[in-house]
């Protein structure tokens, strides 16, 4: 498969931005190459530059679940186009909905747009320190959330696959007030809290990972989280910016019954334009200006496309609740490339959760961040690319999840199958 195209565009990108790319896992660093450019995208299929087909188990990371360009989302943006693009003002499509997602996510009592996942997190954090007067945070090592200060301190996703645990840039005293421990390890985590107890702000930690490859959280290690922060006056804060209306209308912690403080929301609650939510106890949010004192703001927050385009996304997922279908799908996928791959004595496994997966080249699945490290790094390059080379587009990092979405019909999966056998045949 020639993509002469996307190397030519790669090239030119490299002088304008650095390393070439807006985001960098997308430079395909983890996978030893350089990336594919797209053009077009339609149902569970990309177009690149070349106009070479790919089946799509990215999704842009989680928003798509109803596939590519839905002209459901399309027209609902459409309409809005036609009456304007950004207000800096109050809408009643902010009210419609902020009703959706307190509906589905009941520990939301309310809650406040943003405009990424990133400013979600973020903004939980200052409100928790605020809110309780604390300063100290605990995270997990793999879990990211955003570029923020305070939390890229052994993250996962594009700062794992750089090998960048802790990043340049933030001030040693700053990072001394977060503590990160291993995920799923709540002997781990006792140890921590006894040392941070009496100034712990919160617990961040995002329910299911997506962020070191497509990791469950163990429901005794969750609710140890809040057990410990009812214990000691801290908040819990739920990062479901790729798991909130992706693995189920209510997120993880609907699947956990786990109720969090405050909860951070991205991508899908925008239907694929820029967007970010969090919310949480009204006793805690009203702490938020303009009623309270701690600060926090966005012109383009609550912008009428993004909110025009997530109400339609939202209203269908809740009409449709596609989440057992998306789960069998992935699940008939992924067993068939387990089946395929111990056939030829590769070890492998993986797991689902509604509209999310995983894989590992490795003979157990990982626990935690640690496991995901010490899985197969060279099988995961050669089967990425001979994958790719067939049409199938996974992420181009062991350290991050796979989607699907609602248009990966029998069709498609059966195609994928097919493609995944080809691909394992050249290992």
């Amino acid at each position: 498969m020639k993509r002469t195209n996307s190397e030519s565009l790669f090239e030119q990108a490299q002088s304008l931005m650095p390393g070439g790319v807006n985001s960098p896992v997308r430079a395909f660093k983890n996978v030893d190459g350089k990336p594919v450019f797209f053009k077009s995208a339609k149902g569970p299929i990309l177009i690149d530059e070349d106009d070479n087909k790919y089946i799509d188990f990215i999704g842009s990371w989680g928003p798509m679940i109803l596939g590519h360009s839905n002209p459901i989302i399309l027209d609902a943006i459409k309409a809005q186009l036609e009456l304007g693009t950004s207000y800096g003002a109050p809408t009643s499509i902010e009210n419609s909905l902020a009703r959706i997602i307190k509906s589905q996510v009941p520990s939301m009592e309310k809650l406040r747009m943003v405009n990424s996942g990133t400013e979600a997190t973020m903004s939980c954090i200052r409100l928790a320190r605020g809110f309780t007067g604390k300063n100290k945070i605990i995270k997990f090592t793999g879990c990211y959330h955003g570029h923020v200060d305070s939390l890229l301190v052994k993250a996962g996703s594009g700062v794992s696959t750089f090998g960048l645990p802790d990043s340049p840039g933030i001030p040693k005293e700053l990072a001394a007030l977060t503590y990160s421990c291993p995920y799923n390890d709540v002997e781990a985590l006792s140890e921590v809290m006894n040392e941070v107890s009496d100034d712990l702000a919160a617990i961040i930690v995002e329910p299911i990972a997506g962020n070191m490859g497509f990791i469950p959280g163990n429901p005794s290690f969750l609710n140890t989280l809040r057990e410990l922060c009812d214990a000691h006056d801290s908040l819990l804060i739920f990062d479901e910016v790729m798991s909130g209306f992706r693995v189920n209308l209510g997120g993880a912690q609907a699947i956990y019954k786990i109720q969090p403080d405050l909860t951070a929301l991205g991508k899908v609650i925008g239907g694929g334009l820029p967007v970010g939510a969090f919310g949480g106890k009204q006793v805690i949010m009203d702490q938020l200006a303009p009623i309270g004192p701690i600060y926090q703001a966005g012109t383009l927050s609550g912008n009428p496309l993004a909110m025009s385009a997530g109400i339609a996304l939202l209203d269908t997922l809740i009409n449709v609740n596609p989440f057992n279908e998306l789960e069998k799908a992935s699940s008939e996928i992924m067993t068939h490339t387990k089946n395929l791959m111990n056939a030829k004595g590769i070890p492998f496994s993986t797991s689902s959760i509604g509209g999310m997966f995983g894989f590992f080249f490795s003979e157990s699945l990982p626990n935690n961040f640690e496991d995901v490290v010490h899985s197969d790094d060279d099988m995961f390059k050669k089967f990425f690319y001979t994958a790719l080379n067939q049409g199938i587009y996974f992420a181009p990092s062991k350290y991050e999840a796979g989607f699907i979405s609602s248009t990966h019909d029998h069709s498609i999966i059966d195609q994928t199958k097919i493609k995944i056998e080809k691909a394992i045949k050249e290992l």
